[in-house]
């Protein structure tokens, strides 16, 4: 079964180069925003679909916490800067959905920041979509009992130590916050142009394979393996109010 996984992932890693050539060739501007709970897999899962992309045209944006001048900035503005130019490939482990996760969970924006965003939200990406970026939004989920067992991983194994974080120390007891604050998000920001996908993040492999798999779905290239685009395990669904309530952790 590892065996087969591996070759599976191989084949998505050359439909992910004949994909780069597409976007680099039509001058595509590709974004993809990951988001999800703490522990849910983001870094991971970037770093397989990079591994055989070009450096030059592939770009991973994790932005830290914001500088005083920054927090005196548009709200948007320093993610701005990062956002693919034509023939690029850009990927958000975490983005401007900040606003209404971790800073809304946290206390760390106002009431009024907070309620202001939705209105923002919806003119900035669909000014996006206006200007020809491509938007794809993954929301990675996991259960409690994983995300308990892989923030535990994190304090005993030494190649993590750079993933602790004060905020990993809350995230359980802030669980049903985080849930409630994720379901508005993917309700009132599920737009046309800008779609919301949730993931069954619980199996990091299959996770991998499942994502970049719909991502490679959602797009055209020229010479897709569609038989092998074809292949479906159900981790990824669209962000539809069924969904949300029957699906997520």
């Amino acid at each position: 079964m590892i065996k087969k996984k591996k070759k599976i992932l191989h084949q998505l890693f050359i439909e992910l180069v004949k994909l780069q050539k597409e976007v680099i060739s039509s001058n595509l501007k590709l974004l993809i925003i990951l988001e999800g709970r703490d522990a849910a897999g983001k870094d991971g899962t970037i770093k397989r679909i990079i591994k055989h992309l070009s450096p030059r045209e592939t770009i991973v944006v994790a932005l830290g916490k914001p500088t005083d001048i920054q927090e005196r900035e548009w709200y948007f503005q320093r993610y701005t800067a990062h956002l693919p130019v034509s023939g690029e490939l850009v990927l958000f482990n975490r983005s401007w959905y900040n606003r209404i996760g971790v800073e809304k969970v946290m206390g760390f924006c106002t009431n009024k920041e907070y309620k202001s965003f939705f209105n923002e939200v919806d003119l900035f990406e669909n000014g996006l979509a206006d200007a020809g970026f491509i938007i794809l939004k993954y929301y990675l989920d996991i259960s409690k009992e994983e995300q308990q067992k892989r923030l535990e991983s994190r304090k005993t194994n030494p190649l993590k130590q750079w993933k602790i974080s004060p905020i990993d120390e809350v995230a359980i007891k802030h669980w049903k916050d985080y849930s409630a604050a994720r379901d508005v998000m993917l309700s009132k920001t599920n737009f046309k142009n800008a779609p919301w996908f949730v993931v069954n993040a619980d199996d990091k492999t299959e996770t991998h394979i499942a994502l970049i798999t719909h991502l490679l779905s959602w797009m055209k290239y020229k010479k897709k393996n569609e038989k092998l685009i074809a292949e479906n395990c159900g981790l990824v669904h669209p962000a539809t109010a069924d969904i949300i309530s029957k699906k997520l952790f």
